[in-house]
C-alpha cells in the first residue's frame, strides 16, 4: 500500500484545502476497494504540532501524526497557506527540511495555492516551473527568483513536483493526481461525486492583471506607466526604448527582468484586462471595446484576447455580463 501524507504546518489559516483533499482522496480509495478489493493508499496528516487552530480557533486540526514518525511516504500535499505564506515559511523549518529529505527519498510533493511558498522555500522549486495564486505572484518572484513562475497555469508537473493555481483550483490539481495515482475512471467518479469540473489546465480566466511593479527598476516603472496611460496608442518598443533614453536590446532586457514580461506581452495585458472590466461593466460592442484599447484589427485582438483569457471576447462577456445578453 502506498503512503499519502497531507501535511499541516503552523501558522497558516487555511482549512480547506486540507479537508478537501482528504476527503477527495478517502472517497476515491473507498472506489479503489470497491473495485480492487483493496485500498491504494494510507492516508495521513502529518505536522510538527499536536493541534493547529484555523480562524481564530473557531477550527482545530489534529495531525494523525507528527512527520519524523513517517519515515517513507510517496505522495506528500502541501496545503494552500492564504496570505500568511511568509509566517508560516519562517516557523515550519522542520517541515520544510523534512520535505526536502522524502523527496530525495523518492516521494513526490504536491503543493497548492500559497503551498507553493513552502515547497519553494526547501530549494526543490529552482530551475522548475511553477504555478501559485496570480494575486501573489510579484512576492513570488522576488523571493525565488530562480523558480519559473507561470501563473497562466493551472497545474504544473515537472519531476515529480506538481503545483497549482489558487484557491479552490486545489480541487482540479486533486483529480488530475487521483488520475495519476489510481486511474481515468476513478477520476471521473470523483469528478461526479464532487461535481468537478475534469481538465482544468488554465486560471487565465480568473486573472486580474495589475501589473508587476515590486522591482526596483525605476525606468521600467515609468515605461509600465506610460504603457498603462495610453491604452488607446499602438507603442512601438523603439518608441519607448527611445523616450526613456535606452538602447532596444537593453530595455528589452531590463523590462523583462523587473516584470517577467516582454513589454509588447505587457502592453497586451494591460489592454486586454482594460477590455475584459469594459466586457463586465457596460453593454458596448466587441469593436466599441477593441477601439477604446487600441486595436483595429477584429481578428488580432481576438486572437490576443483568447491567448491571454483562454475564452474569446463574446465568451468572456457572456459569462460575466448577463445584462449584456438581454
Amino acid at each position: 500500500m502506498k503512503h499519502l501524507t497531507i501535511i499541516v504546518p503552523d501558522g497558516q489559516n487555511n482549512l480547506s484545502s486540507i479537508v478537501g483533499t482528504y476527503k477527495i482522496f478517502t472517497r476515491a480509495n473507498e472506489h479503489w476497494k470497491e473495485i480492487s478489493g483493496k485500498e491504494l493508499f494510507r492516508i495521513e496528516l502529518a505536522g510538527i504540532s499536536k493541534k493547529v487552530e484555523f480562524h481564530g480557533g473557531l477550527f482545530t486540526v489534529k495531525p494523525h501524526t507528527h512527520i519524523s514518525a513517517v519515515t517513507r511516504t510517496d505522495l506528500i500535499i502541501i496545503p494552500s497557506l492564504n496570505h500568511n505564506y511568509q509566517n508560516a515559511v519562517k516557523g515550519n523549518k522542520l517541515l520544510i527540511d523534512w520535505i526536502g529529505k522524502q523527496y530525495k527519498n523518492g516521494a513526490e510533493v504536491a503543493s497548492i495555492c500559497t503551498g507553493a511558498f513552502l515547497l519553494a522555500s526547501s530549494g526543490l522549486l529552482d530551475g522548475k516551473s511553477c504555478s501559485t495564486h496570480w494575486a501573489v505572484a510579484d512576492n513570488f518572484r522576488s523571493m525565488f527568483p530562480k523558480v519559473d513562475l507561470q501563473t497562466d497555469k493551472l497545474i504544473t508537473d515537472e519531476n515529480g513536483i506538481y503545483t497549482n493555481g489558487g484557491a479552490f483550483s486545489f480541487l482540479n490539481l486533486v483529480l488530475y493526481l487521483i488520475e495519476k495515482y489510481y486511474d481515468r475512471q476513478t477520476a471521473i467518479f470523483c469528478s461526479k461525486v464532487f461535481q468537478i469540473e475534469m481538465d482544468r489546465l488554465s486560471q487565465s480566466t480568473f486573472t486580474i492583471f495589475k501589473g508587476q511593479k515590486l522591482h526596483g527598476d525605476e525606468m521600467v516603472k515609468k515605461a509600465q506607466i506610460y504603457i498603462e496611460d495610453h491604452l488607446q496608442e499602438k507603442i512601438s518598443v523603439e518608441h519607448l526604448s527611445s523616450k526613456f533614453a535606452t538602447g532596444r536590446r537593453n530595455f528589452d532586457r531590463r523590462f523583462i527582468k523587473a516584470t517577467g514580461n516582454t513589454p509588447v506581452e505587457y502592453s497586451q495585458r494591460v489592454k486586454i484586462e482594460s477590455a475584459k472590466k469594459a466586457f463586465e461593466t457596460s453593454r458596448k460592442t466587441i469593436n466599441e471595446v477593441m477601439y477604446e484599447v487600441g486595436y483595429s484589427d477584429v481578428k488580432a485582438f481576438r486572437e490576443v484576447f483568447r491567448k491571454i483569457t483562454g475564452m474569446s471576447p463574446l465568451e468572456y462577456r457572456g459569462r460575466y455580463n448577463k445584462e449584456a445578453l438581454m
